[in-house]
């Protein structure tokens, strides 16, 4: 009786298993694909938007500057 169990067990395990594949599978088919997809554009503006921090802002603008000083230090 234990051993019927299990084995109804294991399978259902197994089947759940190849369930959550084959749904993983569709959603990365679906976003490779395109499309409307905003909830992919929401994924990646949430793990983009820590790392532009005022740091990096403040990088950017240096490196702004950095590139204007040398185009005139060429034109010269």
């Amino acid at each position: 009786m234990d051993s019927n169990r299990l084995v109804i067990a294991a399978v259902l395990f197994i089947v759940g298993i190849i369930a959550i594949n084959y749904a993983m599978f569709a959603i990365a088919r679906a976003a490779a694909k395109g499309g409307d997809a905003r909830w992919l554009t929401a994924l990646r503006d949430s793990f983009v938007k820590p790392f532009e921090s005022s740091a990096s802002k403040s990088m950017d603008e240096l490196r702004k500057k950095v590139t204007e000083l040398e185009r005139k230090d060429d034109e010269k």
